[in-house]
């Protein structure tokens, strides 16, 4: 019996609720941290283009957190992924977005609720109880009757007034729903969980993470019946595997393996400025052949002797000063862009490429391999998933690829020197760089502002590898 098979039928919950903001994000770092300090394997995920939450329950169950989205990748790599990463665990524990049933188009066909109905999974609803009393259960009534294929197993209640105010909730949904409430948090006069433009706080940047995660554990334990949790969780559904769900990070790699001799060496950027960076992204790269070594221009004075450079998204504007102040980091990047190293940036990385970075009207000087100069604005510049057509001849993508991401920045262009033509991404949806376009390409440097992800897009990871390789051969 193959690993697929065996993972079918896990114990899993998906967290969901009526709308973003109504705490199921607290609620599933609780119920991961809590379930983990109890002596179980939990394996987190994440639904949607998500870095910050997922690092979080990463966090919370000690284990990489991988993301699920019917957007950016198909429902057969969703269902593959899923059954690879929590095969080893006890359960699983997948955090929706926003409502339940909420998609980008009117059948949801990319929401929560299909999600769960892909992967054989009973949901349990997190309902923000402020100023509700008996109109809950109508509300979890319409949730229950909205797409008979979907199982909810449970209600959480959040932000409950008081011990009478929980009484009529749980006795509303429990009489009129038929389904148990198994757990009601108090109003919290502290907020543990700091936000930010993007959402929570990235946990590098938060000195006391741990501290947080073990406190929302302690609330789990305390306001949730976790026992009763575990038992709806055990009633997923075995799932069939669709066709083509197999290994999921094979696919679109094998054109750039190496042997172990001539694995290229790819340097990722990665700490407290440049943090956003999917598992299956790093995990798809070392499959297509390459040794991963992280790098820092935070902490290093150099950069280290690397066939390639991947720099993810991440919050450069915070690190400003000590990204400027770090010249000779900057000018080694430089230096290897005019000779020819394959970079892939994305978003922040995007950034640290460009000339400056302005923040509250001062100018910090960046790595300079781009003509832009960026600042920031007070609303988002692009946000939500993206669409482009690769149109033009580059190292990494054939000409037609059609290129499924997502943008979300605060960052704008205050500056650009180039040419539309130096742009390789024809943008059909979301916002890009410049004029309905993204993907600047300078020798092997390709950067956007669209993240993309390896699992919907598997021509990326063996194409930088294979860069990474001719590059390393053409310095012999």
């Amino acid at each position: 019996m193959d690993m697929v098979t065996e993972a079918a039928g896990i114990p899993g919950v998906v967290i969901s609720a009526l709308r973003g903001g109504s705490g199921k994000t607290l609620l599933s770092i609780g119920i991961a941290a809590a379930c983990r300090l109890s002596g179980q394997i939990i394996a987190p995920f994440k639904k949607g283009p998500d870095y910050i939450d997922a690092g979080w329950l990463a966090l919370a169950a000690d284990r990489p957190c991988h993301n699920l989205d019917l957007f950016l990748t198909t429902p057969a790599y969703v269902q593959s992924s899923y059954l690879r990463h929590a095969a080893s665990a006890h359960m699983a524990v997948v955090e929706g977005n926003r409502g339940l049933f909420d998609g980008i188009d009117m059948e949801g066909s990319t929401s929560t609720a299909e999600i769960a109905k892909l992967l054989g999974l009973p949901v349990i609803l997190c309902i923000d109880a402020t100023k509700l009393s008996r109109t809950a259960a109508a509300i979890v009534n319409g949730c229950l009757h909205f797409d008979p294929g979907l199982s909810i197993g449970g209600v959480i209640l959040n932000r409950v007034a008081a011990a009478r105010h929980e009484s009529i909730l749980r006795r509303s949904i429990e009489h009129h729903c038929a389904i148990p409430v198994i757990g009601a948090l108090p109003k919290l006069r502290q907020q543990d969980f700091p936000e930010r433009h993007m959402g929570l706080l990235p946990t590098q940047e938060h000195a006391w993470a741990q501290a947080a995660v073990t406190q929302a554990a302690e609330l789990a334990r305390q306001y949730i019946d976790l026992n009763s949790l575990r038992k709806i969780a055990a009633k997923a559904q075995k799932i069939m595997p669709l066709p083509g769900s197999g290994p999921c990070l094979q696919a679109g790699h094998t054109s750039a393996e190496s042997s172990p001799t001539q694995r290229p060496v790819i340097g990722v950027i990665r700490d407290s400025a440049f943090q956003f960076y999917y598992p299956d992204n790093l995990a798809a790269l070392a499959e297509a052949g390459a040794d991963i070594l992280f790098v820092s221009p935070l902490t290093q004075k150099a950069l280290p002797p690397v066939d390639a450079l991947y720099i993810g998204g991440g919050f450069p504007e915070t690190h400003a000063q000590a990204l400027a102040e770090n010249r000779g980091f900057g000018e080694d990047i430089k230096t290897g862009a005019q000779a020819g190293l394959p970079i892939y940036a994305e978003c922040g990385g995007l950034m640290y490429l460009g000339e400056k970075l302005v923040v509250e009207n001062h100018s910090f000087e960046m790595t300079g391999v781009l003509p832009i100069v960026f600042g920031l604005a007070r609303k988002p510049q692009g946000h939500g998933y993206t669409v482009s057509r690769v149109d033009r001849p580059n190292p990494y993508f054939t000409v037609g690829t059609e290129i499924r991401g997502h943008e979300f920045r605060y960052s704008k262009v205050l500056e650009w020197r180039g040419l539309d033509q130096d742009m390789v991404f024809a943008t059909q949806r979301g916002t890009g760089f410049h004029n309905h376009r993204d993907g600047i390409c300078y020798k092997n440097v390709l950067a956007a502002y669209t993240h993309l992800h390896a699992l919907g897009t598997p021509e990326w990871a063996g194409a930088l590898v294979r860069n990474a390789l001719a590059f390393r051969n053409s310095r012999k």
